[in-house]
């Protein structure tokens, strides 16, 4: 992971999520087709789970997206601010939420980056393939145009006004 005391200017955008699931693996289609479209005041990170290291990586950046795939919900996604939780009893080192990343990079380096959940609507998770539901595909076609729509007309020291939640 990067020094978390080089702070960077713009988005940090993480898909997280198993793309071996099925619709789980949205987040990560989402980095997959950012990353082609080379956004200056975007930093893009795919993972399968969050992770204690996300923290540093989280601290560098004043806003941080956390994009998943999501059960239930209205559809395609859904937008919403998160508050950083600092539990130390309420992870473990192999899995966090997004809430718990913000409260780490708090306690272990003072940041408070705008935290921002994105819960793209995915349908079928019961099963095993590297596809995605034709619905969900959808979704995250919109989820792509949302996220671009302000990567495109945003300077870096603005994204957290640019986000609406």
């Amino acid at each position: 992971m990067p020094d978390p005391s080089t702070n960077e200017r713009g988005i940090l955008l993480i898909g997280f999520g198993n793309p071996g699931r099925l619709d789980d693996g949205l987040g990560p289609a989402l980095v997959e087709r950012l990353r082609s479209r080379g956004f200056e005041s975007l930093t893009l990170e795919s993972a399968y789970q969050l992770a204690v290291e996300h923290a540093a990586l989280v601290a560098r950046h004043p806003v941080v997206v956390f994009a998943d795939a999501s059960l239930t919900g209205p559809e395609p996604f859904t937008v919403s601010r998160l508050a950083p939780v600092v539990d130390s009893a309420g992870f473990t080192t192999h899995s966090l939420e997004p809430r718990g990343v913000l409260g780490l990079a708090l306690q272990l380096y003072g940041a408070r980056p705008v935290g921002i959940s994105l819960a793209i609507r995915g349908y079928s998770f019961d099963g095993f393939g590297e596809f995605l539901d034709a619905r969900a595909l959808r979704n995250l076609e919109a989820a792509e145009a949302y996220i671009a729509s302000f990567c495109e007309t945003a300077r870096a020291d603005e994204t957290s006004a640019i986000i609406q939640t």
